[in-house]
């Protein structure tokens, strides 16, 4: 949690960075980097809802775009934080960013895949094989996209997204951003150049992580 607080603040892209959490020792966590952390409902179904809530909240009312870095991504690439806000600011509803994804990886559930329009707007989110090459012979060089743990919202979004019912395909794949799309509501998607690690989902996403964090730290003695 801290290193992805760490790297959000390093980028200097929001105005106020607080945590939203339902638990106390991450609270404690947070106070001792610096942080505010916000302390929400216990009951909430998935991080969308969690920071609504704290948009919500009085103080926060004047902020009229809301970011969610989800505490899984704790190698964030600044280009995707940056071009979700771009996406927003742009004309879409929600902004979210997708990196290349190698067709070895594609079979992988935790890799969530992306597929979008001509103009860059969400089609559909899915953990199975998006899009599925009928022929082997179809070139796979940029056609798998990794969906990246971040949304941007207009305070206008936000507060639809959560009072729209769930939809039987978000349960059925357990990813909340087709409500949003089953309803009709725009998720621009900022590509990125390179691929990423995943965010840590799966004890072998935990281990990979700790080795790159290892040697990010070594190399920077």
């Amino acid at each position: 949690m801290t290193r992805v607080i760490e790297r959000v603040r390093q980028l200097g892209l929001v105005d106020e960075l607080v945590v939203a959490t339902d638990a106390p020792m991450v609270a404690e966590v947070v106070a001792r980097a610096g942080i505010r952390a916000v302390m929400t409902r216990a009951d909430h179904p998935s991080g969308t809802e969690r920071v609504a809530e704290v948009a919500a909240l009085s103080e926060f009312s004047g902020f009229d775009m809301i970011a969610n870095v989800q505490g899984d991504e704790p190698f964030l690439d600044g280009a995707a934080l940056s071009g979700a806000v771009a996406r927003v600011r742009a004309g879409d509803d929600v902004g979210t960013a997708a990196a290349p994804l190698e067709l070895a990886q594609v079979q992988d559930p935790a890799r969530v895949k992306v597929v979008t329009d001509l103009n860059g707007r969400a089609l559909w989110f899915s953990r199975a094989v998006i899009p599925m090459r009928r022929d082997a012979d179809v070139p796979a060089d940029g056609l798998y996209w990794q969906h990246v743990g971040l949304y941007v919202y207009t305070r206008a979004a936000l507060q639809r997204w959560v009072t729209l019912p769930p939809t039987r395909a978000e349960s059925a794949e357990k990813l909340e951003q087709l409500r949003a799309l089953e309803h009709g509501m725009t998720i621009g998607v900022a590509k990125l150049d390179a691929a990423i690690l995943p965010g840590i989902d799966t004890a072998e996403d935990l281990a990979r992580a700790q080795t790159h964090w290892r040697t990010l730290r070594g190399s920077t003695r």
